[in-house]
């Protein structure tokens, strides 16, 4: 019996004291955005994602990147898939 009342009294106690905030905000919140612009963030004209950023038709050697791009992404595709091959290949014969 005396320790129920002595630990009401404590617990009293505590939520009268300044360490227990009397409102709580139980919400979402987050952080403020930060704005770009003055001269802390990209400019527009000069920002990485411009206006004619995918012009492909402008672009400087034109033939000859996309063929080697699509060469080197295909080469990659064929690659990969038969390494992993004959490697699991070799792992299995060699147990």
């Amino acid at each position: 019996m005396a320790l129920n009342s002595g630990l009401r009294f404590c617990a009293s106690k505590l939520m009268n004291t300044a360490v227990m905030p009397i409102t709580v905000n139980r919400g979402i919140h987050s952080t403020s955005i930060k704005k770009m612009g003055g001269g802390h963030g990209h400019d527009e004209p000069f920002y990485l994602h411009a206006k004619h950023m995918y012009n492909l038709d402008r672009m400087n050697h034109q033939a000859l990147k996309m063929s080697l791009s699509v060469f080197a992404a295909f080469s990659i595709g064929v690659a990969v898939p038969v390494y992993a091959v004959v490697f699991q290949q070799k792992k299995t014969s060699s147990a």
